[in-house]
């Protein structure tokens, strides 16, 4: 297993500077880029702009910009200001603290050393902005995902052994409900209901407003991760339910099952000890990238109930030509990703004994 899991991070290797490298090139093509980002006073002269260009290295040919942004520009100098002299690094803001002057030249040590740059819009590190904001969507996220687990498998199980029936047809009508409802319109109904109507759930947020220096431990904000961890667990339900009980019915028709119905043993133990492990297997195809996908966030739940996660970092962001913290977000959840489907593969040999990698 140890051996296999190596073998395959290491083959994820390319896989992620593929990624980069699209990625990039695709930012790249968006319209305005990140000098019309920086300098969207209409006001400013075009001998400005070129030194702004100058200054992010725009100019410069592609190859050598995915340099400066992959491995970081400290092995290498240019004329970042204009003025003909190789004095500058790359993605250097024009006004970093907001004294109305320019920041003198520094170096950037790149993605690969966890430098993501500084953020057009508020001016910081963007390792830092990200940094602040994983706490919230793992929070979020590691909610909506054991609530999915643990409701949709064992409706999935359930449908499956009383297949045909009234709970079976109840569930299949609600898988096919939850998946077909949007998620901001049911968000924004929850809201309507819960938060305004009946008052008894907050309307958005993580935490009071009237909270300083960060939010109290979970188990005091219950109420606040109610509405968005439901929204965000409808979909897994639906998904969970519908996959378990497809393979819960190839499951209870084989021979092992037989076997231990005839040796006298609970309803419970056959379906959930000896016909609930295998038939998890399919599960752990998505479950994986889902875990480790949690942090590229859920942009339209963060959104609708202002939960201040990587998600709604990443639509603000969007909105801001921030292309930063963009870059920053896409990297991230190419990441999680590629770990997702390597743990997918691990979590067939723990579900199943049988299963063994070379």
């Amino acid at each position: 297993m140890v051996k296999y899991t190596i073998r395959r991070l290491i083959q994820a290797i390319p896989t992620f500077f593929g990624i980069t490298i699209l990625s990039y090139l695709l930012m790249s093509a968006a319209p305005g880029g990140p000098v019309a980002a920086l300098t969207f006073d209409p006001k400013i002269t075009p001998q400005e702009r070129e030194r702004v260009a100058a200054r992010l290295g725009v100019t410069d040919p592609l190859p050598i910009q995915y340099l400066r942004w992959l491995i970081g520009d400290d092995w290498m100098r240019w004329d970042a200001d204009g003025d003909g002299i190789a004095d500058g690094s790359f993605l250097i803001p024009l006004d970093a603290d907001g004294d109305g002057e320019p920041e003198p030249p520094g170096t950037r040590l790149g993605i690969l050393r966890g430098d993501f740059g500084r953020s057009f819009f508020a001016r910081r590190p963007v390792a830092d902005i990200i940094g602040e904001r994983i706490p919230a969507t793992l929070e979020l996220g590691f909610a909506a995902l054991l609530f999915g687990v643990t409701i949709g498998v064992p409706i999935g199980i359930l449908a499956a052994v009383r297949r045909g029936g009234m709970f079976d047809s109840i569930t299949r009508v609600m898988a096919v409900f939850f998946n077909a409802v949007p998620v901001f319109w049911l968000g924004l109904i929850l809201i309507l209901i819960f938060g305004s109507w009946l008052g008894v759930l907050p309307m958005g947020s993580r935490c009071p407003m009237s909270v300083s220096g960060g939010c109290p431990p979970i188990y005091e904000r219950l109420n606040y991760l109610i509405l968005p961890t439901f929204v965000l667990a409808t979909g897994s339900i639906a998904g969970y339910s519908r996959y378990m009980r497809a393979s819960m019915l190839d499951v209870i028709s084989q021979d092992y099952i037989r076997t231990a119905k005839a040796k006298g043993l609970s309803a419970r133990q056959v379906w959930f000890k000896h016909g609930a492990r295998n038939a998890l297997i399919p599960i752990a195809t998505f479950l994986g990238p889902q875990i480790t996908g949690l942090l590229s966030g859920a942009a339209i739940t963060e959104r609708i109930f202002s939960w201040p996660g990587l998600g709604r970092l990443a639509v603000d962001a969007v909105g801001q030509l921030d292309y930063p913290v963009v870059m920053a977000v896409v990297i991230i959840s190419a990441v999680a990703t590629i770990l997702g489907y390597i743990l997918s593969d691990i979590m067939y040999a723990l579900i199943d004994p049988r299963i063994r990698f070379t």
